[in-house]
C-alpha cells in the first residue's frame, strides 16, 4: 500500500511544497465563501499556495491553476450523550489540526465533543488519503502535511500589527525626569514647534515639545523633528497626540527604537495638563471597551439598553439579507458599514450580481482582491446560506430562553484585506464607523476603472458660496462629497433650562463629593441641526483675488445636486477643556421623512458680482534653517488621504498640485503618480519666475500661464473619466486652471455631445459605466432631494475610539436590529440616539 501512495503521488510532487516563513496558510475561511472546516463540506487547503476552498469552489482553483492535491479539513460537531459528565473536556482527535478554531465561540460548551479530521485529496478524482499516514506517505508529503496542520492561521501573524500584545514597558517608564517647566498642552490646535505641521504630532514627556515624527508604525509622514530633539537632549520617550484618548497612549522610546508601554503614562501627560484619568477601561461586553464612567458620573445605562433594546423579547430573524456579523473583537464599527452598504440595490447589483464574473476573473490569490472579497461578503450576507433558523427542537426551546446563538460570517479575510496598511484600521482597537465608510468609499472607487460604481449612488456636488467681507464680491466653487455633516447645537435644545439646572446639581455634587444626579440628555430639534448646517461660517484668512491679499470671507453651503442615497452623520464628539474626549449625550428627533429642496444651490444670483478667476501667488514661508517654505495646503484634506495610508508629503504635493480642490482630485493624482521615484519626497516649490503647475500666476498681480496643458493637468482630468480631447478644450480654454477647467466641462457638456466623434468614445470605453445619463464626468445622480429614512447606526460609549456600534435597517417594511451576529425584529427603533443615518431618495411620482 505504501508502495502504491507513493507512485499516486509521484506526479504531483512538484507541486506540494512546505510552508515558508512569510507564507500564510487558510484553514479557517474558503477564499470565496465562509465556509470553514465545520462546514458541511469541509474545507479544502491548496497544498501548493494554502489558499482554502470551500467543496463549491474548489473545483475552480483546481481547474484555473491545476493544482491538484489539497488537503481536506473536517470538524464534527456532536451534542455529547445524556447523562454525559459535566464539565467534561471536549475531546479532539487532532489537537493541533484547527489551531485556530480553538477560539470558536459557538460550540464552547461542556456539551459539545469535537472531532477534526484531515485528508489528502487529489483532483479530478476525489482520491482520498487519510491522515496521518506518516508510513505511507513520501517523507516530503509527510513534512508539508505536518507543517500545515501545525501552521498558525492566517491572520494570527497580522495581529502583531495591531501592538497590543508584542510592546514591552519601557526601561525609562519609571525613572522619567519631567522638567518643571510650566509647559502645559491644550486639547487642540497643535503644530511641530519647528515647522508648524499639524498632523503626526508627538508630545516628548521630559519637557513638553510638540514635534513631528517621520518614520513611525503608523506609517505617518513628518520631517523627523521629534527624532531631532531626541538627538540634541537625549529625552527617550515621546507620546503621539492625534490618537490619544484614555484607552490609547502610542509611546515610543527614540533609546530603545520602539513602541513602548508606560504604566505611569497618565502621571506622566497629567505633568503638562492632559488629565486622562477620569474616564477608565470599566469593563467589557462582547469585545467592547465600555468607557461611560465619565467625571464620576454612573454609567449610560439607558443609552447601552435603549439602542441594543435590551431586555425586549426580540423575535430572531434568518434567512436572505439577515445574516450578522461576528465580532472580531472591536470589529462592530466595520460590520455595521457592511450591513448597511449591502442593503443597497447599487452595491448588491456591482458585487453580488457580477459574482460569477468576479469570481472567474479574479487572481490567483483571491485574499488580496477587493471586488472578490466584497462580492464574497455580499453574498455571504444575501444568500441565507449562514443565517439558518434551529432545527432541533431542544435547540428550539434554547431560542425561547435566548441561549441560541446563530452562526453569523467572520470578516477575518476582508478584514485582514481592507485595513491593510491602514494606521487605524489594521488594529484591534475600536474606531471611527464614519471614518471607515468614507475609507471604504475611497477603497470601491480606486477598484470600479472599467466596472459598475456603485459609489454614484452617493457621490453628490456641494456648492460653495464665499463672499469677500470687504468687498462683497462673491466666489462660487462646486466639490464632490459622499456625506453630510449635520451639527448638533446644544444651545438649542428644548429642554435647555433642564440641562442648566443638572449642570448645576452636577457641579454642587462635585464639591461636596457626593454621587451626581441622573444625567439628563439634550433633546435638540432636526430642523435646529438644518439652521446650524446652512449658517455662514467665518473665513479668516480668505485670499481674495479683488484685493490681491488676504480678507476675512464668509462661506455657506448647500446642495449642488441631490445624491440618490444620502448619509447623514450627526457631530456628537468633541474634546473639552481637560482633555477628555467627550460624547455629547443628546437626543434629536430624525424624521423618517426628509426634504431639502430648499437647500438646493442657485448659483450666480442677480446683484451679485463674481470675485476676479485668479489664483494666488505662492507665498514662501520664512524658514530660520534655510529650507524651502510649504505653500498653504489644505491639511484636513492631505490627512484624509493619508489616513488611508499615502505617504503624507505625496498627499501634500496631491493637494498643491490640484489646487486645493479637496481629496478626490488629489486621490486621482495620487493614483496617477504613485510610481514616480520622487513619489513620497518633499514638495519642491517653483521660484517665483516659474510659476508651477497649479498657479495661474506669480508676484503681485495674476497673469495668464502659456496656454499649453500639462501632461499633469490631463492626467488628472482623465482619471476622473473626461474624455482626454474635452480635457485638454478645458484646459487650453481656462489658461490650465484646473478648478476652472473642471466647471468649464460641466457648462459645456451640450457642445461636447454635439462634438463627440468615435474617437472621443474610445476614449472612455474603459472608463464608463452602463446606465449612467452624463458620461461626460463624474458620475452624479442628481434628482429630487426628498428621502426616506431606511437605515442608521448608533454608537454607544463616550469615544468613538471605544465602545460599540449597533445598526438598524428597515427591511420589508419592518425596522430590523443588527447586532453583532445577532439579527432580530426591532421593537423600538432608537433613531433619536443615532450617528449616521441612510436616506434613499424618494421617486418623484
Amino acid at each position: 500500500m505504501a508502495a502504491d501512495l507513493g507512485e499516486l503521488l509521484v506526479p504531483y510532487m512538484p507541486t506540494i511544497r512546505v510552508p515558508r516563513t512569510g507564507d500564510r496558510v487558510f484553514k479557517s475561511e474558503c477564499a470565496f465563501s465562509y465556509d470553514s472546516p465545520e462546514s458541511e463540506g469541509g474545507l479544502y487547503v491548496c497544498m501548493n499556495t494554502f489558499l482554502g476552498f470551500g467543496r463549491e469552489h474548489v473545483e475552480r482553483h483546481y481547474r484555473k491553476t491545476g493544482q491538484s492535491v489539497y488537503m481536506h479539513l473536517k470538524r464534527h460537531v456532536k451534542e455529547k450523550a445524556t447523562g454525559a459528565a459535566g464539565g467534561a473536556i471536549s475531546r479532539r482527535r487532532n489537537g493541533k489540526v484547527f489551531l485556530d478554531l480553538e477560539l470558536n465561540r459557538d460550540f464552547n460548551g461542556d456539551e459539545y465533543d469535537c472531532e477534526d479530521e484531515a485528508k489528502l485529496v487529489i483532483f479530478p478524482d476525489h482520491f482520498e488519503i487519510p491522515l496521518p499516514n506518516i508510513e505511507e506517505l513520501p517523507a516530503l508529503v509527510t513534512i508539508a502535511c505536518d507543517a500545515v496542520l501545525n501552521a498558525a492561521s492566517a491572520y494570527k501573524k497580522q495581529e502583531p500589527d495591531s501592538w497590543d500584545e508584542e510592546i514591552q514597558v519601557s526601561k525609562h517608564a519609571r525613572s522619567l525626569r519631567q522638567q518643571d517647566n510650566g509647559v502645559r498642552i491644550p486639547p487642540s490646535g497643535w503644530k511641530c514647534q519647528k515647522c508648524e505641521m499639524k498632523e503626526n504630532l508627538w508630545l516628548n514627556l521630559s519637557d513638553g515639545a510638540v514635534l513631528c515624527g517621520k518614520w513611525f508604525f503608523d506609517g505617518s509622514g513628518g520631517n523627523g523633528h521629534a527624532l531631532d530633539h531626541f538627538k540634541d537632549t537625549n529625552f527617550p520617550l515621546a507620546v503621539k497626540l492625534d490618537n490619544l484618548t484614555p484607552d490609547i497612549a502610542d509611546i515610543y522610546s527614540f533609546d530603545e527604537e520602539e513602541a513602548v508601554l508606560d504604566p505611569q503614562i497618565s502621571e506622566h501627560l497629567q505633568h503638562f495638563g492632559i488629565d486622562i484619568i477620569p474616564i477608565q477601561r470599566n469593563g467589557t461586553d462582547n469585545g467592547h471597551h465600555n468607557t461611560d464612567n465619565t467625571n464620576g458620573m454612573r454609567p449610560r445605562v439607558s443609552e447601552w439598553e435603549v439602542i441594543q433594546e435590551s431586555g425586549m423579547k426580540l423575535k430572531a430573524v434568518y434567512g436572505s439579507g439577515f445574516t450578522g456579523i461576528k465580532n472580531l473583537g472591536n470589529s462592530c464599527y466595520l460590520g455595521t458599514i457592511m450591513q448597511v452598504l449591502f442593503s443597497i440595490p447599487e452595491f448588491q447589483r456591482a458585487y453580488v450580481g457580477n459574482l460569477q464574473r468576479i469570481y472567474d476573473y479574479s487572481p490567483l490569490d483571491p485574499s488580496t482582491d477587493f471586488s472578490t472579497q466584497m462580492a464574497k461578503l455580499g453574498h455571504g450576507l444575501l444568500s441565507g446560506l449562514y443565517s439558518k433558523p434551529p432545527m432541533k427542537s431542544e435547540l428550539i426551546e434554547q431560542v425561547m430562553k435566548e441561549e441560541y446563538k446563530p452562526k453569523g460570517i467572520s470578516l477575518k479575510m476582508f478584514k485582514a484585506l481592507v485595513s491593510n496598511g491602514h494606521p487605524e484600521f489594521s488594529s484591534n482597537r475600536q474606531q471611527d464607523a464614519q471614518k471607515f465608510f468614507l475609507h471604504l468609499i475611497n477603497l470601491v472607487e480606486r477598484n470600479s476603472v472599467g466596472l459598475e460604481n456603485p459609489n454614484n449612488a452617493f457621490r453628490y456636488l456641494v456648492e460653495e458660496r464665499v463672499q469677500c467681507c470687504q468687498t462683497q464680491k462673491v466666489r462660487y466653487t462646486q466639490k464632490v462629497d459622499y456625506l453630510m455633516q449635520l451639527p448638533a447645537p446644544i444651545e438649542a435644545a428644548s429642554n435647555r433650562e433642564e440641562l442648566i439646572a443638572y449642570e448645576a446639581k452636577r457641579n454642587e455634587a462635585e464639591e461636596n463629593m457626593r454621587a451626581p444626579p441622573e444625567p439628563v440628555r439634550a433633546r435638540i430639534p432636526f430642523t435646529a441641526c438644518l439652521q446650524a448646517f446652512t449658517e455662514p461660517e467665518n473665513v479668516p484668512d480668505f485670499w481674495s483675488s479683488e484685493l490681491q491679499a488676504k480678507s476675512a470671507g464668509v462661506k455657506t453651503s448647500r446642495f449642488a445636486s441631490f445624491p440618490e442615497y444620502l448619509v447623514v452623520q450627526i457631530k456628537k464628539f468633541t474634546f473639552v477643556v481637560d482633555w477628555v474626549p467627550k460624547k455629547v449625550d443628546l437626543s434629536i428627533d430624525i424624521p423618517d421623512f426628509l426634504d431639502l429642496s430648499r437647500l438646493r444651490g442657485t448659483g450666480l444670483q442677480a446683484g451679485e458680482q463674481e470675485l476676479p478667476d485668479l489664483t494666488p501667488p505662492i507665498v514662501l514661508p520664512e524658514d530660520t534653517r534655510g529650507k524651502k517654505g510649504s505653500p498653504e495646503i489644505d491639511e484636513s484634506a492631505a490627512m484624509q488621504l493619508a489616513e488611508m495610508g499615502f505617504p503624507l508629503e505625496a498627499c501634500r504635493k496631491a493637494i498643491y498640485y490640484t489646487g486645493n480642490m479637496g481629496p478626490e482630485m488629489a486621490f486621482n493624482w495620487i493614483i496617477a503618480h504613485m510610481e514616480e521615484p520622487d513619489f513620497a519626497e518633499p514638495l519642491a516649490l517653483p521660484t517665483f519666475m516659474e510659476p508651477g503647475p497649479s498657479v495661474a500666476g506669480s508676484g503681485l498681480a495674476a497673469t495668464p500661464l502659456e496656454n499649453h496643458p500639462p501632461e499633469e493637468s490631463i492626467a488628472i482630468l482623465t482619471s476622473m473619466g473626461f474624455p482626454r480631447r474635452h480635457s485638454v478644450q478645458a484646459l487650453k480654454a481656462t489658461n490650465n486652471n484646473l478648478e476652472r477647467a473642471l466647471d468649464w466641462i460641466f457648462t459645456h457638456t451640450e457642445r461636447e455631445e454635439e462634438e463627440e466623434t468615435s474617437d472621443a468614445l474610445s476614449d472612455m470605453a474603459d472608463t464608463t459605466e452602463p446606465n449612467d445619463s452624463d458620461a461626460s464626468g463624474p458620475q452624479i445622480k442628481d434628482g429630487p432631494g426628498r428621502y426616506e429614512l431606511f437605515a442608521f447606526i448608533s454608537h454607544i460609549g463616550a469615544s468613538t475610539m471605544s465602545g460599540h456600534y449597533v445598526c438598524h435597517i428597515k427591511k420589508e417594511g419592518r425596522w430590523v436590529i443588527f447586532n453583532d451576529h445577532k439579527v432580530c425584529l426591532s421593537e423600538r427603533p432608537p433613531k433619536d440616539l443615532g450617528y449616521i443615518y441612510f436616506y434613499r431618495r424618494l421617486s418623484s411620482s
